[in-house]
């Protein structure tokens, strides 16, 4: 089995002339420099199947001469054996993750630390996939290792399926400023009761739902959600059906505050941004098929009337926190159209550009941007993740504060002008 396994291999890399002596020659060194990458790799599933060293990391490199001929392990790489996983994965947000960080329009403005480094965002959004030549040129820059993408929940050398289905494997980098849902879930009835399971509180027949119960049903490597991340849905730039007619027009500033509509209410090219990021569903028939995948989650513990009406009721908060949402993205807006504030020089439209994070450029503005990606994140999300605390004092109470002091501010702003 193991011959035929490194047949294969030497067959599907061109990485030059055949290995001298096989892992054998890997771990003898590697034991000494890297025990604790060889100590994971024995105890995996790959050793138990002799899968090698050299079927992922390619022949060229044979000695301390040569480290740099390593090959890089990419999501592709995982492909070569775990092709339905792959396929789910290409197919959901989490493989879009670099794609959208580097979409953000001031994201080059960041220490190269935080992004390519991935002391920051790219620590997280390294998930994505990416082109052979970023691949190429983040090795050259140092920064050449841990993009298989697949290794962000199935950790290397392990590569265990059993940490990737505990939920402490989502919480590194679901959890913090813009979407805790860690946090939310663990102090949710859901998350207390798998603690209460593990420490044999409950019985193991007890409902438990973990991160990856809801989200990743039947191991589906897809991982998506009917709201996206930022919470919103169109239906072809229309109204999702149904909805009343103010909402859809809340909607609209919101989405004019992203650059996605122009002040016209025109499609800009963020839009594109925003289609290929896969943050937001843009027709009600993909967001009915999401919904409906979630339903058929609930329903394994609850009836479907219940579970239907609290995803209603997920739905109704968006609609209250859009209207105070929208109200303060007017109320600055409404800075710009009056001449209190001058647009700045890198946003395209007299509107604030709410993807600039905090580097908008006034404290006004910052404020707007914290209310939007922390405490409107945290209302919607609380309330989807039974979390009533998140729901209220974390986000709906905190909007309710920014957008009195934003009114305040914008008075102040005028007095002064």
């Amino acid at each position: 089995m193991k011959k035929l396994l490194f047949a294969v291999a030497l067959a599907s890399v061109t990485w030059g002339a055949p290995f001298p002596g096989g892992d054998d020659d890997c771990i003898s060194c590697h034991r000494e420099l890297d025990p604790g990458i060889v100590a994971d790799w024995e105890t995996s599933m790959h050793a138990q199947k002799d899968v090698g060293c050299f079927l992922c990391h390619g022949t060229r490199h044979k000695s301390a001469d040569d480290v740099d001929q390593v090959k890089t392990v990419t999501a592709w790489t995982c492909n070569n054996c775990h092709k339905e996983q792959f396929q789910q994965f290409l197919a959901g947000k989490h493989s879009k993750a670099w794609a959208a960080m580097k979409a953000m329009p001031t994201t080059h403005w960041k220490p190269m630390e935080l992004i390519d480094g991935m002391k920051g965002c790219g620590g997280c959004h390294k998930i994505g996939m990416k082109e052979d030549e970023e691949v190429a040129r983040l090795k050259a820059e140092g920064s050449g290792h841990g993009f298989a993408s697949c290794d962000a929940c199935h950790t290397r050398h392990t590569f265990s399926v059993k940490e990737a289905r505990e939920p402490e494997a989502c919480a590194t980098c679901h959890m913090g400023f813009d979407h805790p849902q860690w946090e939310m879930w663990k102090n949710s009835k859901h998350g207390v009761r798998y603690q209460l399971k593990r420490l044999g509180a409950l019985p193991e027949s007890s409902s438990a739902p973990t991160c990856q119960t809801c989200h990743m049903p039947e191991g589906n490597h897809e991982v998506r959600t009917a709201w996206g991340f930022l919470g919103l849905r169109t239906n072809g730039l229309a109204p999702y059906p149904g909805e009343d007619k103010d909402w859809w027009n809340d909607r609209v500033t919101i989405l004019q505050g992203m650059g996605i509509l122009s002040p016209a209410g025109e499609p800009t090219p963020r839009l594109d941004v925003v289609k290929a990021a896969d943050v937001a569903r843009l027709d009600a028939k993909a967001f009915d098929a999401e919904r409906e995948k979630m339903l058929a989650v609930c329903d394994q513990c609850h009836s479907r009337a219940f579970a239907e009406e609290e995803l209603a009721k997920g739905d109704r908060m968006i609609r209250e926190i859009d209207r105070v949402m929208a109200e303060a993205i007017r109320v600055v807006a409404g800075l710009y159209e009056d001449g209190t504030l001058a647009k700045p020089e890198n946003y395209a439209y007299p509107f604030p550009d709410l993807l600039t994070f905090h580097d908008a450029p006034t404290p006004i503005e910052t404020r707007l941007f914290t209310m939007h990606l922390k405490h409107r994140q945290r209302a919607f999300q609380g309330t989807f993740h039974a979390n009533p605390d998140y729901a209220l004092w974390y986000g709906w109470n905190e909007m309710q504060v920014d957008l009195t002091d934003i009114k305040a501010m914008a008075e102040e702003l005028r007095r002064h002008r």
